[in-house]
């Protein structure tokens, strides 16, 4: 027996390598600790396979997808379920049985030649009440590595486990590839396992669907969650800095091209993660970590001046693993929105050679992606590792609306909250395939992720207000607000505003007024704001046309969202705040 496996005694974990390494027949298998020395193992393994190679910047690697393989496969991730659920909202299903038979038949030999990298990895701060231990094995030493850029390093962790037998696992392979990218996508499944907290991933690199840890893991944690009384979500958190050095943590929930990261990386305030928390109550109060250590983040448009400190850490030395962007003759990353003229001599992309003269095909794909460590960025919070995490004193919702949404409200209590983030919304851009401005509901922004009946998703927030002393006040973004002529009625850098004044409404520093769907910002407390934040004056012009109630735009959103919940069986106090909501606004 390998000596790391020996020195950590867990009998599921040895069977657990046995049996797939019995199925899937791997040439080699290397068990990764936590040292550097098998950090660098990893990275050096990713560059000999060809998965990864060396850019000029010390420190900076690059890695193609195939053309097929650049984005989360929806048409092929299902759960695997005993008995149907009736989740309410359209999800992939397939019978238990028939998809472990199935995968089980794809798994046989499929890392014959390959090297096997068994991997301890542990979502949230290492010893914490907040911590889940994930095994990972996978014959893709990309997909290792990037999981050491993302995961906090599990192998001590789970060697000391009071539970060792409590874990999630992650089975994966790139299957066989052809000139370095996956041959076989025709066959490439993501089944996730919600009996035995596992997920099969095959014939696929691209790390959405590849490193299980992330978006595969969050499917698996919301169904913990739910058995065991607290909150996975898909959430940004970050410290919001206000008077006097205080900082106060936000955490905040926006469907795609929403301004999610823009927010959590808003300039002057600290992150503490991008994308994903667990959220407990310990003595009255709901604190959160992050889950990760670091961003797997989309490059398009990162720029100087608009993501100062991630466009730093692209550009400067230090570990960082750019996928699908074009890569010059002199090992230079260029991609879309950087500012930066690609060379005219083009360069390699993942569809071959690249020139400036192939018009429709861009710089560098649209899911085009980095991957650093959140250590590598100036304006990482302290507290990112803290095993108790941080109070949590506020949540923000997001959506893009161009024609209702003012841009920041308060919700009027934690029920109206819960109902504000189960109807958000957003609308389409010219960028999604399909009609742009059509509006999608996307309940927390978490639709995609959902692994339980959206009523009782809802419920388990209700709830948790029993059980909190103070419950987190609940806030509304809108940065895509249009005038009639479909000119933006904010900047991008306003979103600082928005949230400083949410932070003092949390500390009780000004005053708002009330209208049917929340509180919003009266104008001489945003005035101030605008000054010390931004170093502009700001209109009464701009106020009123911003933070204007447009009451027959909102009942026809909430007339939308009456039509959508009468499909479900909602809890009545939710029933109880859609009701009450569409009377105020008659």
């Amino acid at each position: 027996m390998d000596k790391k496996l020996e020195r950590l005694n867990n009998t599921r974990v040895n069977a657990i390598i046995e049996k797939y390494a019995a199925l899937c027949e791997p040439a080699k298998i290397t068990v990764i600790d936590d040292s550097e020395e098998d950090a660098a193992l990893l990275r050096s393994r990713a560059l000999e396979g060809g998965e990864e190679h060396l850019l000029a910047m010390k420190g900076h690697t690059y890695h193609f997808d195939g053309i097929q393989d650049q984005a989360r496969d929806k048409a092929h991730t299902k759960l695997l379920l005993s008995k149907p659920i009736n989740f309410g909202f359209e999800t992939a299903t397939l019978d238990r049985q028939t998809g472990l038979d199935e995968i089980e038949k794809l798994l046989k030999g499929i890392m014959k030649g390959k090297e096997m990298f068994v991997r301890f990895c542990c979502l949230g701060p290492v010893n914490s009440p907040f911590s889940i231990l994930a095994l990972q094995l996978t014959d893709s030493a990309y997909v290792a590595h990037s999981e050491d850029l993302l995961y906090r390093r599990g192998y001590e962790a789970f060697r000391t486990a009071k539970n060792p037998d409590d874990f999630f696992v992650f089975i994966h392979s790139a299957g066989e590839l052809e000139n370095g990218v996956t041959k076989n996508v025709d066959q490439r499944r993501v089944y996730v396992d919600l009996e035995a907290n596992r997920v099969f991933s095959i014939n696929n690199q691209y790390a959405g669907n590849s490193v299980g840890l992330k978006k595969l893991a969050f499917r698996l944690a919301i169904a913990k969650a739910h058995k065991e009384g607290w909150l996975a979500e898909h959430m940004f958190l970050m410290g919001v800095h206000g008077k006097n050095n205080r900082i106060t943590y936000f955490s905040g929930a926006y469907p795609s091209a929403c301004g999610k990261t823009s927010t959590a990386m808003i300039p002057g305030q600290s992150i503490v993660g991008d994308d994903i928390i667990y959220a407990r109550e310990f003595d009255g109060e709901l604190r959160a970590v992050n889950v990760e250590r670091g961003i797997f983040g989309i490059i398009e448009n990162v720029n100087a001046i608009d993501d100062p400190e991630i466009f730093n850490v692209l550009t400067h030395e230090g570990e960082c693993i750019f996928s699908n962007v074009l890569i010059s003759d002199d090992g230079v990353p260029y991609w879309t929105g950087s500012e930066v003229d690609p060379p005219k001599a083009g360069g390699k992309h993942y569809t071959g050679h690249w020139t400036p003269d192939m018009k429709d095909v861009p710089v560098s794909h649209k899911n085009a992606r980095y991957t650093i460590s959140l250590e590598s960025l100036a304006n990482r919070d302290p507290v990112l590792h803290d095993p108790k995490g941080v109070r949590l004193d506020a949540m923000v919702y997001g959506g893009r609306d161009s024609d209702t949404s003012v841009p920041v409200l308060e919700a009027k209590s934690w029920a109206h909250g819960v109902l504000l983030g189960a109807c958000v919304e957003s609308e389409t851009t010219a960028a999604t395939i399909g009609q742009e401005g059509v509006r999608k509901h996307n309940p927390y922004a978490n639709l995609d992720f959902m692994t339980l009946p959206l009523s009782k998703y809802v419920a388990d927030h209700l709830e948790l207000e029993k059980r909190l002393k103070t419950t987190p006040k609940v806030f509304v973004t809108n940065y895509f607000l249009k005038d009639a002529n479909g000119k933006f009625l904010n900047h991008k850098l306003d979103k600082k505003v928005w949230m400083l004044w949410a932070e003092a409404r949390v500390h009780g520093e000004v005053d708002a007024i009330e209208t049917p769907v929340g509180f919003i910002p009266k104008y001489e407390d945003l005035v101030p704001l605008f000054q010390s934040a931004l170093n502009k004056s700001y209109s009464r012009e701009d106020y009123d046309a911003q933070f204007t109630v447009r009451i027959e735009a909102y009942r026809a959103k909430w007339q939308r969202m009456a039509n959508i919940f009468a499909k479900y069986d909602m809890p009545d106090k939710f029933e109880d705040e859609l009701k009450a909501q569409i009377e105020r606004l008659k």
